[in-house]
């Protein structure tokens, strides 16, 4: 997992400039009251369907998905990391009263990743004493310990959140697991501890677990998903540029899933970019098509190097920051064809243009 400034420059960080937080620091001020966060307290939910929030924006040129019930679903999104500061200056994990961070974490991951899922679904996203970017990476023993103690003490609030949300919220209602890096980190543990060989399994209309390798050989019972209506499975990617190998994939013991976000079929795992209808970029209010294309290889997605105006900039292969922005009116419309299936369960494959 890995941040990259230009790229998310480029993308999708204009949300989140100085201007931006000086308009929204005064709301954010008495977010939390202490360290600990009580999931009764709206204040330490990112988005929650009881509060206004950043995920329920819907870029301006985005259709409207007619044939699907609105909000039939429930969405647990757990965000990627946002605690950039490698001097830490709170320590290992996140301090949930640190006003920027929160502003950061809204106006990008939240904004433009878990408002993907909007339509067809109440998004649950939890704040949570995430784990430092320097957690990933580290250099001595002794930071290794505290590395794998940081990314614990993340994982124990996202447990808790998730237990709070099925005993108080859920009611037995059809669930989507989304995530993204850092948040995927935990979401993997979270499958793995609440679906996999569970009774919750039958409310899995699946889970979109992105940015991070994922071990297929992790469950027992769940799979990953292998066509476009599949449900109670799992989808998920991490995007570089085509013909690039990042040295620490060729270190994996194992062959990551990875699952197609054009084609959503592991019969048609090349799919060009003149088939992606929609990516989100710099301007969240405007979906740019044909912007990549979609290529599994070897336990990663490819993607020939993005075309949109300004992207002369980019000169990094990993796409690690645009994972869903990339797809989003792909997985959008991907989410809604295995909602239908799931609460249809006789219905023959609907393809995704059909949902327009």
């Amino acid at each position: 997992m890995r941040s990259f400034s230009l790229l998310a420059a480029i993308l999708i960080m204009a949300s989140c400039s100085q201007s931006n937080y000086s308009k929204y620091a005064p709301v954010y001020e008495k977010v939390v009251l202490n360290e600990v966060p009580d999931y009764s307290n709206l204040d330490y939910w990112a988005a929650h369907p009881n509060k206004k929030n950043p995920s329920d924006s819907t870029p301006k040129n985005v259709m409207e998905l007619k044939e699907v019930p609105k909000k039939a679903v429930d969405v647990f999104f757990v965000y990627p990391t946002s605690y950039l500061d490698k001097t830490m200056p709170a320590g290992w994990n996140a301090s949930l009263n640190d006003v920027k961070i929160n502003i950061y974490t809204d106006y990008s991951s939240i904004l433009y990743q878990a408002s993907v899922f909007n339509e067809v679904g109440k998004i649950y996203a939890p704040r949570y004493r995430q784990a430092n970017i320097n957690a990933y990476y580290p250099v001595t023993k002794e930071d290794t310990v505290k590395a794998i103690a940081a990314f614990d003490l993340a994982y124990a609030d996202v447990k808790n959140a998730f237990e709070y949300y099925l005993k108080n919220n859920n009611n037995g209602r059809p669930i989507i697991i989304a995530s993204h890096s850092q948040g995927s980190t935990h979401a993997i543990r979270l499958l793995k501890e609440y679906f996999d060989g569970k009774p919750l399994s039958k409310q899995l209309v699946a889970a979109y677990v992105v940015g991070m390798a994922l071990n297929p050989a992790t469950y027992t019972n769940l799979k990953a998903c292998e066509k476009p209506n599949q449900t109670g499975c799992i989808c998920a990617w991490r995007t570089y540029e085509q013909g690039y190998k990042d040295p620490f994939i060729a270190k994996e013991k194992f062959t990551s899933i990875v699952t197609n976000p054009l084609s959503w079929n592991n019969e048609n795992t090349s799919v060009a970019r003149t088939a992606n209808e929609g990516s989100l970029l710099y301007n969240f209010n405007k979906l740019i098509p044909k912007v990549a294309g979609a290529i599994n290889h070897d336990g990663v997605l490819w993607t020939p190097k993005p075309r949109f105006f300004g992207n002369v900039l980019i000169r990094t292969q990993n796409y690690h920051i645009a994972d869903f922005n990339l797809y989003y009116s792909s997985i959008r419309d991907n989410v809604a064809t295995r909602v239908l299936q799931y609460l249809e369960p006789n219905d023959l494959e609907k393809p995704m243009n059909s949902l327009h």
